[in-house]
């Protein structure tokens, strides 16, 4: 923690892609809210729509959405957790529980949800308030650092698999190894799918082999297309990479009723023609992350399987070079700042 008891440091973002240290006063939960004594916080690739002032924020805004601590104080009418206990909060802020998505079920799409390190302030800090809807169980054999990256990146990987159409033997290809990837794949092959790596470059077989994939295709060199059409046609694509052309490509790989799943955000079109969409009856949709509980379920099947991201640990006071680290792509393959000096 910081010098004294009333105050804690934090990294805030002040204008577009930069990132300065200050001085926090520490204040009590409000109503349905925690204060967490922040642990561990991973360094994400959204963060840079707070960082460089995409998404519509207020600055100065602190950033973060993969955060783990312990919970060291609770506003009223909060139930079910305890002081101490170690939680995590992803990209979601914590669902309304009242308006019309809520009241379907569909927590992901709550219209009131504040996103963590956009409408309020996020991980990159020693101290953070959290609504206690938003709360996800750290189980007791996970190391907060280990925890972090798959509050966001492990979340939308696990949830997108597991709530997708694909029946375990069923063809499985993950479109880029990167930072959503390379935890896609060992989901994928530990929910006994057959897996498809899709990647650039032949450095990268050996690689997906130990994540977990069955095949590799490097798509620097191979028609992805064609060659998962060689395969029998994917029963689901994760697209996981950034490329809008990349992703329309591989749409034509699909088996007849498969499905690509977008999970990597890019400014990039996604342009297909309908007659891949129809003659198939193939589907093109997008995924956000899963709710809170598919969060407790996502750590708890990782810690069981052993699934786990391959990190790089920075103290908080370096994170203006931990957030260039991760924008540079030079990342294997999260970043996680800890709290430690």
């Amino acid at each position: 923690m910081s010098e004294t008891k009333s105050m804690y440091r934090a990294f805030q973002a002040v204008s577009p892609g930069k990132l300065e240290m200050t001085m926090k006063p520490v204040v009590d939960p409000l109503p349905g809210y925690v204060r967490i004594r922040v642990e561990a916080c991973g360094v994400c690739h959204s963060d840079a729509g707070t960082v460089e002032g995409v998404f519509p924020i207020e600055w100065p805004r602190v950033p973060g959405h993969e955060v783990v601590g312990q919970i060291d104080a609770m506003g009223e009418g909060v139930e079910g957790w305890t002081i101490g206990q170690r939680v995590g909060v992803g990209f979601l802020g914590g669902n309304c529980g009242h308006c019309l998505f809520c009241r379907g079920g569909d927590l992901v799409n709550c219209k009131n949800q504040d996103y963590t390190g956009i409408q309020h302030d996020g991980g990159y800090a020693e101290v953070m308030i959290a609504k206690a809807s938003g709360l996800i169980s750290i189980p007791d054999d996970l190391s907060s650092v280990n925890a972090a990256p798959l509050l966001c990146a492990g979340l939308t990987t696990f949830s997108a698999l597991r709530d997708s159409p694909a029946k375990a033997g069923d063809l499985v290809a993950v479109l880029g190894i990167g930072g959503l990837g390379h935890l896609g794949l060992q989901y994928a092959r530990q929910m006994g799918f057959e897996v498809v790596a899709i990647g650039r470059g032949s450095d990268k077989t050996e690689l997906v082999k130990k994540l977990g994939a069955h095949h590799y295709i490097d798509s620097s060199t191979t028609d992805v297309a064609q060659a998962l059409q060689a395969l029998g046609g994917a029963s689901l694509i994760l697209a996981t990479a950034s490329g809008g052309k990349a992703t329309a490509k591989a749409v034509k790989g699909l088996r007849p009723r498969g499905r690509l799943l977008v999970l990597g955000v890019t400014p990039d079109p996604i342009e297909l023609s309908s007659a891949e969409l129809i003659f198939g009856t193939r589907s093109v949709e997008g995924s956000l992350t899963g709710n809170v509980a598919t969060g407790d379920t996502t750590l708890k099947f990782s810690s069981l399987t052993g699934v786990a991201a391959m990190i790089e640990t920075m103290p908080l006071d370096r994170a203006p070079e931990a957030y260039a680290r991760m924008m540079s792509g030079k990342a294997r393959f999260r970043v996680v700042l800890t709290m430690n000096s």
